[in-house]
């Protein structure tokens, strides 16, 4: 994400740190990412006010934002590995908003890929809240120890922990990532 942040940044001529700044620190960007996670505002709406705090054009910039944002290869060659053993694998993510413009259909991690899609903006709820991850395990038709999930934040890993989910904390090496849940999986591969 923060490679992603970077180039969006050079790409709109804005100054170092001003996309995060936006995003984490002001109240604005803030309420309004929150808001989007949770269905309580459109993507256009943050589209609005994040153009508005950086002083740029609003236009699809939900888009804009995202375009230098690619899934990380070795972590997809993984879950299509596990979905190939058998494996039921699903999406659980705080939302990006889905309409206009549907940044996981655009970067092939749509219904197709997955068995299940959890998103916290069709939810009404978003991690680390408990409650997104029984309705992943729901949605899956499994329970807690059946599963393994990873994430980028750590502070998303211990309300899964609680309920029996083997985690991993995904930092910014995908190789240990892909071979750490490449080893978990084998133990979960359905006989």
């Amino acid at each position: 994400m923060r490679l992603n942040g970077e180039a969006f940044e050079r790409s709109e001529g804005l100054s170092p740190g001003a996309y995060f700044h936006a995003l984490n620190e002001h109240p604005d960007g803030v309420a309004s990412y929150s808001a989007l996670e949770v269905g309580k505002a459109t993507q256009e709406d943050w589209n609005r006010v994040i153009g508005g705090i950086l002083g740029i054009d609003p236009t699809d910039l939900m888009r804009r934002a995202l375009a230098n944002l690619h899934p990380e290869p070795q972590i997809v060659a993984a879950a299509q590995r596990a979905r190939a053993a058998g494996i039921k694998v699903a999406m659980l993510s705080n939302s990006f908003g889905i309409e206009p413009y549907n940044p996981y259909e655009d970067k092939g991690m749509w219904r197709d890929f997955f068995d299940a899609v959890i998103l916290s903006e069709l939810e009404g709820v978003r991690k680390p809240s408990p409650t997104i991850y029984q309705r992943a395990l729901e949605a899956l038709e499994l329970e807690g120890p059946e599963c393994v999930f990873v994430d980028d934040h750590a502070e998303n890993l211990p309300p899964a922990e609680a309920l029996g989910i083997q985690t991993i904390h995904h930092t910014t090496d995908p190789t240990a990532t892909a071979a750490i849940l490449g080893s978990l999986l084998l133990d979960r591969t359905p006989a």
